[in-house]
């Protein structure tokens, strides 16, 4: 069975930090890209970064760029995001997803439809 499972959000003033995991099973880790989307209330999910573990190739959206950093811990199957100088237009339910990739493509183009597996998600609220 295929599980992701987000943990590490919580309620931060603007300008702090949080950092979040995502411990996946069921699937090898490192043949897929995981990425972390996140989904305001009323607006379109949309994806914050990802990683292609088959590569260790990242994307950024520009507006998190300078302020999180994606990692992988492969043998531990865990996905990481550091999320720094936090806003509070960073508030949202941000989700764990995996996608194999059988050919090289920009990881910016792969479009949150296209992800197999999700995890249930985290709520992230910064305060300003």
């Amino acid at each position: 069975e295929v599980q992701l499972v987000e943990s590490g959000g919580g309620l931060v003033q603007a300008g702090g930090s949080l950092r979040l995991s995502c411990v996946a099973s069921g699937f090898t880790f490192d043949d897929y890209v995981i990425g972390w989307f996140r989904q305001a209330p009323g607006k379109e999910r949309e994806g914050v970064s990802c990683i292609n573990n088959s590569d260790g190739s990242t994307y950024y959206l520009d507006s998190v760029k300078g302020r999180f950093t994606i990692s992988s811990d492969v043998p531990k199957n865990t996905l990481y995001l550091q999320m720094n100088s936090l806003n509070p237009d960073d508030t949202a339910v941000y989700y764990c997803a995996a996608v194999r990739l059988y050919f090289p493509r920009p990881l910016g183009d792969v479009g949150p439809y296209e992800y197999d597996y999700w995890g249930q998600g985290t709520q992230v609220t910064v305060s300003s």
